[in-house]
């Protein structure tokens, strides 16, 4: 007998297998493949030759792109964010959240198992069939479950799609964070040393304006002067110690700034003051298309608009149905003693196909809803390409534009303090009254000023051209094309 049974249990478990294997031969994915969208981003830019269409390849490696300005002390800030910065701590938990819902989707391709064990003792009521009159029962069970649902449709598979291009994305998303966050770190750097070279002109301003102060005072004690001249050398120092004072809110800001980006508190941190003393790398004249393929949101956006597809054809499933095998063994007795003997064995095995007959148009909605989410993707795809590209005309066109304002902005320095030395020895020789001295003066301060804030605006277009990059490039010599 015992031959029989388990001779029948092989025989329904190869028929069993025999209809899997039927089902997994005519399985079908429904819902479309996913295609990358195409997107227009011209041939060229306008402001350089030699690009051309590029698709998004965020594998390659990102190297310390900062090391391209050679400051040891934005190198080990850069290193500091990549530590402790919370924005990147931020993404990357959200990256390993999508991790773990790709590993919970695939799990669908795999039959759940159940194992427990139970024991129950119960009395049952008299006038029942097939038991006596209030006679008390033992029950111990040792069941083993198993279930698979069948993808014959496609809904794991597309489900691991999507939940696989999401990971992709957060990925990413990761290193779009971590990329934004380095750049803005070394753009405030860039400005906290702009202004400490503000500072320093303006202190040194100070002492220049307090000599011409002490110069004015003699002369007016002799009677050369009157005492209007007395009075605006003075204006003019105070003026010039308040602009000095100023700067120190904003470098007191970007200081903060700079504490929070690398993840310490903003009271307990402080830069040493030191001149702007870096220049803007310069930019090959060819820039290759790889260096757009490494832009980190393209590749995010392109994933999102992949996880989309996917759940189309999960929406699309629902319309099939759905076909479970499942089988059971184990043991059950009521006696502990024969518990876990060989006559005390079950096992069972079966199939169930179920379909919604009528959902009030639920399955049509959700489809429509997947194909307008994916739309959605597919727009802001596009949108992060074009944005992408308006990004580095953006910042090449402002390298381009500031150079030639800071070659300008140096010959206008150099006038004005030609003309502040002929007008000191004017108004030394008595020619001309104070007021043309500050007037120049003035011009010579707004002058040294403006600069040095072009400087500073060009080291922070340069830092977001290589952000809107991608990241992670070298600089070329354009003369020579070696790095």
């Amino acid at each position: 007998m015992n031959n029989v049974q388990s001779c029948s249990f092989s025989l329904v478990w190869a028929r069993t297998a025999a209809v899997v294997m039927m089902f997994s031969l005519s399985a079908c994915t429904v819902g479309p493949d996913y295609v990358r969208p195409e997107v227009e981003t011209g041939q060229a830019y306008k402001e350089t030759e030699g690009w051309r269409k590029a698709r998004p390849n965020d594998a390659l490696r990102r190297g310390a792109w900062w090391e391209l300005y050679g400051d040891p002390l934005l190198d080990d800030l850069e290193r500091q964010v990549n530590i402790s910065n919370q924005g990147i701590a931020v993404a990357e938990a959200q990256y390993r959240q999508a991790r773990a819902l790709g590993q919970a989707a695939r799990s669908g391709y795999y039959p759940k198992i159940a194992a427990g064990v139970s024991a129950s003792r119960s009395r049952r009521p008299g006038g029942v069939s097939g038991a006596a009159t209030g006679a008390t029962v033992s029950d111990y069970l040792l069941p083993l479950d198993a279930s698979w649902e069948i993808d014959l449709w496609g809904r794991v598979r597309r489900g691991v799609e999507s939940a696989e291009a999401g990971f992709q994305a957060s990925g990413a998303d990761l290193e779009s964070v971590r990329l934004s966050i380095q750049a803005e770190l070394a753009a405030d750097y860039f400005l906290l040393r702009s202004l400490d070279s503000q500072k320093m002109l303006l202190d040194g301003t100070v002492a220049a304006f307090e000599k011409s102060l002490q110069l004015t005072q003699n002369r007016y004690a002799a009677g050369i002067v009157s005492r209007a001249d007395l009075l605006q050398a003075d204006t003019q120092l105070k003026s010039t110690q308040a602009q000095a004072i100023d700067v120190g809110v904003q470098r007191a800001q970007y200081e903060h700034a700079i504490a929070v980006l690398i993840g310490k508190p903003a009271g307990g941190f402080s830069l040493a003051a030191a001149p702007l003393a870096v220049t803007p790398p310069a930019v090959p004249a060819g820039i290759p298309s790889e260096l757009l393929e490494r832009r980190p949101d393209i590749a995010a956006a392109e994933r999102r608009a992949a996880s989309a597809s996917g759940l189309i054809g999960v929406a699309e499933a629902a319309y099939y149905p759905s076909i479970t095998l499942s089988a059971g063994a184990g043991f059950e007795s009521s006696h502990l003693s024969h518990w876990l003997s060989w006559p005390s064995r079950l096992w069972s095995v079966g199939s169930a196909v179920s379909e919604t007959v009528f959902e009030g148009g639920l399955r049509r909605a959700e489809t429509d809803q997947a194909r307008a989410v994916y739309d959605a993707a597919v727009a802001s795809y596009r949108q992060t390409v074009l944005s992408a590209f308006q990004e580095v005309e953006d910042n090449l066109a402002a390298l381009r534009i500031l150079r030639q304002e800071a070659a300008v902005q140096d010959e206008a320095v150099k006038s004005a303090q030609q003309a502040l030395t002929v007008t000191t020895n004017q108004y030394k020789a008595g020619t001309v009254s104070y007021l043309d001295v500050v007037t120049t003066q003035t011009i010579v301060l707004a002058n040294e000023r403006a600069a040095i804030t072009i400087l500073g605006r060009r080291i922070a277009a340069s830092v977001q051209l290589i952000k809107a990059l991608g990241g992670g490039w070298h600089a070329t010599d354009p003369d020579t094309g070696k790095k």
